[in-house]
């Protein structure tokens, strides 16, 4: 059984949500979410990134990082200003890019459930990042950007949701600077129940992303349990903000690879990748399927299919394209033990196009280039329901959902 629960949203005037809303923290460095708050003090890139007003040598993981994001929380309470509802309710967020659209419903879930594996999750997460998001939930007492969760789409529940965006005032319409158009709508009064009732008959929520946000939330949930003498159970903090979309919905982008250094000629490389890989030239950057790649190098595209020497992996993840990839090509050819943590492969989001791995490799920042097929959504749902975790940088989803729209206000005793 799952449980969605409403709730006082602290969100931006209408006039300027625009200006306020940011992409989420995680997906932009330092120094593109400096560019992209300059000249907007509204910017909420100045809560969830707010070492861009600071020295450059800053620790970004210092309590002064923490404590300037709680002041410009307050800050922007009062000068965009931020609002917080007056009653809980449960928000309808529609995101369109180009032609696809995806439809979720903004509400809190339990960290109980959670914890009791009925919010499943595929992804494993690093404690630094943890520890980050838990000192910013902590200090501001706000949980500032949604997790993106996904379930197996309910008739009664797509059909409210159609009904709402049909008949309903938004509250937001905006389009973004990067094309994507963001719509929220507050669901009626009269349908909140209908919603949380159908909701009861949905057995399981899958992370789709956001993992270290939802541990962080937990972990803040505890801390704030054994602070609080008084602790009921249904204290804000016990619940985390998240958007629920259906997987129908989801798209799903490749996350391609570039390697840095060969260590070796391109001659040696190639005889080498034969071992595993049938290798022909092509002027197709795309894999067309699952079980194929396409490699960029020295100005040319090749396909790569693996050949009869790779076979069945003993898990659903050791079958995915990126474990394949790993397993039989990174790692025994290019020596790229553990992906985490080496420096000599970085990972690029599908929404950058295979421009962008032509770019790195013709100018010397590459060596190699890898184009993948992305993992299906079907993927990611079965894997998490098998308990397995999926390979890292597996999944770049789009568009993303925006931070500073709706803001969870999570503490009333500190």
């Amino acid at each position: 059984m799952a449980l969605i629960r409403p709730f006082k949203a602290l969100r931006p005037h209408e006039k300027v949500a625009h200006l306020v809303a940011s992409l989420p923290y995680d997906v932009v460095s330092r120094e593109e979410a400096a560019e992209l708050a300059k000249g907007n003090p509204l910017s909420f890139l100045r809560v969830t990134r707010a070492e861009i007003e600071m020295p450059a040598d800053i620790d970004v993981y210092s309590s002064e990082v923490y404590a300037r994001a709680k002041d410009n929380l307050e800050r922007l309470k009062n000068e965009a200003p931020l609002l917080q509802d007056n009653n809980p309710h449960i928000y309808v967020y529609r995101l369109i890019r180009e032609s696809n659209a995806q439809i979720g419903l903004a509400a809190t879930f339990s960290v109980e459930e959670y914890e009791n594996n009925l919010i499943k999750k595929h992804e494993k997460t690093r404690k630094v990042k943890e520890d980050d998001r838990t000192n910013h939930i902590i200090t501001t007492k706000a949980q500032t950007g949604p997790v993106f969760l996904t379930y197996k789409g309910v008739d009664v529940i797509n059909d409210k949701v159609n009904q709402i965006i049909q008949t309903e005032r938004p509250i937001y319409d905006f389009k973004a600077v990067d094309g994507v158009k963001h719509t929220i709508w507050i669901v009626p009064d009269n349908l909140v129940d209908v919603i949380v009732e159908a909701m009861k008959q949905v057995d399981s929520l899958y992370i789709a992303d956001g993992h270290h946000r939802a541990a962080s939330a937990v972990r803040a949930c505890k801390y704030m349990m054994e602070k609080n003498p008084s602790h009921k159970g249904d204290e804000e903090y016990n619940f985390f903000l998240a958007v629920l979309f259906p997987a129908e919905q989801l798209k799903i982008l490749p996350y391609n690879r570039v390697v840095h250094k060969l260590n070796m000629s391109k001659n040696e490389f190639m005889e080498k990748l034969k071992n595993n890989f049938d290798i022909e030239e092509t002027n197709n950057p795309l894999p067309s399927a699952n079980r194929s790649y396409c490699m960029y190098i020295e100005k040319k595209w090749y396909s790569l299919k693996p050949n009869g020497n790779v076979k069945p992996g003993n898990t659903l993840g050791d079958n995915l394209d990126v474990s394949i990839l790993q397993n039989y090509l990174l790692h025994p050819v290019l020596g790229i033990e553990d992906p985490r943590t080496d420096t000599n492969i970085d990972f690029i989001g599908g929404i950058r196009g295979t421009e962008e791995l032509v770019r790195l490799v013709d100018s010397g920042t590459a060596e190699v280039a890898f184009s993948l097929y992305p993992v299906s959504i079907e993927d990611l749902i079965n894997i998490s329901e098998a308990g397995e975790i999926m390979p890292p940088k597996s999944t770049w989803f789009e568009p993303k959902l925006r931070d500073g729209l709706l803001v969870h206000l999570i503490s009333d005793y500190f």
